[in-house]
This record gives C-alpha cells, structure tokens and sequence, in this order.
C-alpha cells in the first residue's frame, strides 16, 4: 500500500531539512493521542545509519517501533525504514525542493499490513484512513511550527 502527501511549508528549504533533521521534532509532529516518544536515538542531527526507537499507541494499542535511516541526501531527501513496529514493512521518504512559496516536501510511505491478504481485507481501509489523519495533523502542525520558526 503506498500513501503519498505533497505540502508546501511557507519556509526555506534550510530549516525545514534542518527541522526534521532533529530526531525530538517528530513528537512536535504527531499527533498527541499516539503519546509518542522516542526511547532512544541520537541526540544530534540524524544521519544515514541512525536508528531511532520509540513508544506510541496505535488505535489505544501500545506499540515499540524501531526505525533506521536507510537514505539520506542533505537537503534534499531521507528515508527511514521500520525493522520493528507494527507494520509488516514500513518506508517512509521525505524529499524537498525549494519553491517559490518556501519549501515543497513529498512523503511517500510505503507499507504493508501483517497477515497479508486478511490484514488488508480487515484493516486495509481503517489504517489508511488513519495514516490519513495522522498526515493531515503533521501537515497543520509543520505549517505552524515552521512559519515561526
């Protein structure tokens, strides 16, 4: 399953790739009912190779999550990939591009549900439309903490 959001972020494309270079800002971006938290990672600037864990609910459920910096082009793009979480695979790329409104970012995540044809039969709508949710939260929240910024 493949979702895919194009927003563009009233700032520069600097400190929108800085923004999200800084592993604390995701919480800044998530939704506060998925009581996000990262368990450990770096306490720098991420870098490819970086692995993160975090602690969240999923639909109330609690969930680990253990992702890893796969790609990661300065400016430009990253990708994290799951190698533990609820999903049965996860790939997440943000990429920018500076535009004459501030900076354009397109995510394209990647997943797929455990349990294969059931798990998409049973959840395939349900997950979507959360991730949906979940998106439109970060777009709002990114809006409005980096136009102040």
């Amino acid at each position: 399953m493949i979702l895919e959001r194009t927003t563009i972020i009233p700032a520069p494309l600097p400190r929108v790739f800085d923004f999200f270079a800084q592993p604390e800002n995701l919480a800044r971006i998530t939704p506060p009912s998925a009581r996000f938290r990262i368990v450990a990672g770096p306490a720098r600037r991420l870098r490819e190779g970086d692995r993160i864990d975090y602690a969240l609910r999923v639909f109330g459920l609690p969930f680990r999550w253990a992702s890893r910096i796969e790609a990661w082009r300065e400016g430009e793009l990253f990708a994290d990939v799951q190698e533990r979480g609820p999903y049965k695979a996860w790939r997440h790329t943000h990429s920018y591009r500076a535009v004459a409104e501030g900076t354009e970012m397109h995510d394209r995540v990647e997943y797929e549900l455990p349990f294969g044809i059931l798990g998409r039969l049973i959840a395939g709508r349900l997950v979507a439309r959360e991730l949906e949710k979940i998106f439109d939260y970060r777009t709002q929240a990114m809006i409005h903490l980096l136009s102040r910024i």
